[in-house]
C-alpha cells in the first residue's frame, strides 16, 4: 500500500526530499500561497507547528500558483515573504502543480486517498490533508476550515 513515505519533492532550497523521512510523524500537507485571501493561515499553521511538533507534528508547505497566480514567481521570494510575514520555520517546498495534468504525484495520491465531496480536484489554496505516523491519509479539509480548527484532529493522530 502505498503511504507517504513513498513520494520525493523539492524543497524550497531546491534539493530533493525523500519524505519517508517523515513517517512515524503525524504530517498535514498543505498548498500554500503568498497573495491569497486565506495567506493569513500561515499565522495559525505556525502556532499549530510550534504547539506540536516537539511531540511529533510537522507541516510540510507545497506553494501553488495555479489558482488566480496567487504565488510568488521564486523559491527566494517565497521563502522571504514566509519568514517575515509568518515566521514559518516549518519545511516550504518549491512550486508544484496541484490538479491537471502536470500535478505532483503526492498531490495524485492524496487526492485519491481522500476525495473532495464535491469532486476530486483541489478547489483552491490551503487545502490541507492530515497524515498518520503510519504514512495513510486520515482526512482532508477545505480550505475555510482554520488550522486552529484541526487541533483536536492533530492531538488524536498524535496519541495514536
Amino acid at each position: 500500500m502505498t503511504t507517504l513515505a513513498d513520494f520525493h519533492a523539492d524543497s524550497l532550497a531546491g534539493t530533493d526530499q525523500d519524505l519517508s523521512q517523515y513517517l512515524g510523524q503525524v504530517v498535514l500537507v498543505v498548498n500554500t500561497a503568498s497573495k491569497c485571501g486565506l495567506t493569513p493561515q500561515f499565522q495559525g499553521l505556525q502556532e499549530l507547528y510550534d504547539t506540536y511538533k516537539d511531540r511529533g507534528l510537522v507541516i510540510l508547505g507545497f506553494p501553488c500558483g495555479q489558482f488566480a497566480g496567487q504565488e510568488l514567481d521564486t523559491a527566494d521570494e517565497i521563502g522571504e515573504f514566509c519568514q517575515m510575514n509568518y515566521g514559518v520555520s516549518f519545511p516550504m517546498f518549491a512550486k508544484i502543480d496541484v490538479n491537471g495534468k502536470n500535478q505532483h504525484p503526492l498531490y495524485r495520491w492524496l487526492k485519491d486517498q481522500k476525495r473532495d465531496p464535491l469532486g476530486k480536484p483541489i478547489k483552491w489554496n490551503f487545502t490541507k490533508f492530515l497524515v498518520g505516523r503510519d504514512g495513510r491519509v486520515i482526512e482532508r479539509y477545505a480550505p475555510t476550515h482554520l488550522p486552529h480548527d484541526i487541533a483536536a484532529d492533530i492531538e488524536a493522530a498524535l496519541a495514536a
